[in-house]
């Protein structure tokens, strides 16, 4: 992988003392795709609003956020207002609660146009027009005028990534961007930013848990539990050499698309709270693979190949392509 344009270290993150990252470690090159997969509630996206800043005062935020060498963690706010939306755009996950009912559309692709590229008047409206085009808004002349309310739900979407483009980000940070849609729109929003990236040439990191979704988008896949990562690895790879259980029991869970059909597997119990935190590795209580040295610490990640890497004591040992995690 080259120089990585955005790279974590050691982010770690509380609220009121409790934990929810316990530790990240991700680098993101320019131009990739990465996907970030897991249950609700395993920081997802805490991560990225930590990293650009935008968890509430009760937060309290360690390690490293750098972009292309430069600190982002506790940065000035001129330097936090000149990143966000210029150089990281994020979308995140309602455009309904994140579009401003009050305002119309064109005024807020053309706010964006402002602060990120100094553009005003009819320059910039004209290059609002030209946002909505891109993201596939029909007649986007007239819909410049329009209310987010007059506007369906994978509308609202594009024009929310628009407002992202808006300020030519080098990397867009997706946050479940197709939960509120419909599977034909989902669709259509997928393409559309892998479209985007393609043309654009921005780094791409997709919060989902719907691993076909990341299947589909992602170059790589980072899989959290607990508030750290798992496993990582190129997708292909993940999906067919998965090492972390984890990982395979969420694998285990997906209904086969070809063959027989067969009872889906589920993971016994549930996430450990932040303040119930087993010792040593926070899967164990869930593992079908648990051995008394798995409570011994937490593990660390494994080289096992070429960018694959899984935090399990266990994860050297191979597991047979048939074997299933979970009954």
């Amino acid at each position: 992988m080259s120089a990585p344009l955005v790279s974590l270290k050691g982010l770690r993150v509380a609220f009121d003392e409790q934990p929810a990252l316990r530790g990240i470690d991700l680098d993101v090159a320019p131009g990739e795709s990465v996907g970030l997969v897991g249950e609700s509630g395993c920081g997802k996206s805490v991560t990225w609003l930590a990293a650009l800043g935008l968890l509430p005062g009760r937060a309290s935020v360690t390690g490293s956020v750098k972009l292309q060498g430069e600190e982002l963690l506790h940065a000035r706010p001129d330097v936090l207002d000149r990143v966000r939306g210029g150089r990281i755009a994020m979308i995140f996950q309602d455009p309904a609660s994140s579009l401003n009912p009050v305002h119309r559309i064109g005024k807020q692709i053309t706010e964006a146009l402002r602060l990120h590229r100094g553009m005003d008047g009819p320059q910039a409206r004209a290059e609002a027009k030209r946002l909505l085009d891109q993201v596939g808004i029909p007649d986007a002349a007239r819909r410049l005028d329009a209310w987010p309310h007059e506007l369906s739900g994978g509308q609202n979407q594009r024009v929310m990534i628009a407002i992202a483009l808006a300020g030519r980000p080098e990397l867009l940070v997706a946050d479940e961007p197709t939960t509120a849609l419909d599977v034909t729109i989902q669709a259509q929003i997928l393409t559309l930013l892998q479209d985007l990236r393609k043309e654009t040439g921005m780094a791409l990191v997709l919060i989902s848990h719907d691993l076909g979704v990341v299947a589909d988008s992602c170059e790589r896949v980072c899989v959290m539990y607990a508030g750290r990562i798992v496993e990582q690895a190129p997708s292909a790879r993940l999906f067919e050499a998965p090492a972390h259980p984890y990982t395979r029991g969420l694998l285990g869970a997906l209904p086969p698309l070809h063959g027989p059909r067969r009872k889906l597997s589920a993971i016994p119990g549930g996430v450990p709270e932040p303040w119930a935190m087993p010792p040593g590795c926070a899967f164990a209580p869930r593992c079908a693979m648990h051995v008394s040295a798995c409570d011994a610490a937490v593990p660390e990640p494994v080289g096992l190949a070429r960018n694959h890497r899984a935090a399990c004591i266990r994860a050297t040992i191979p597991f047979p392509q048939d074997q299933v995690a979970y009954a």
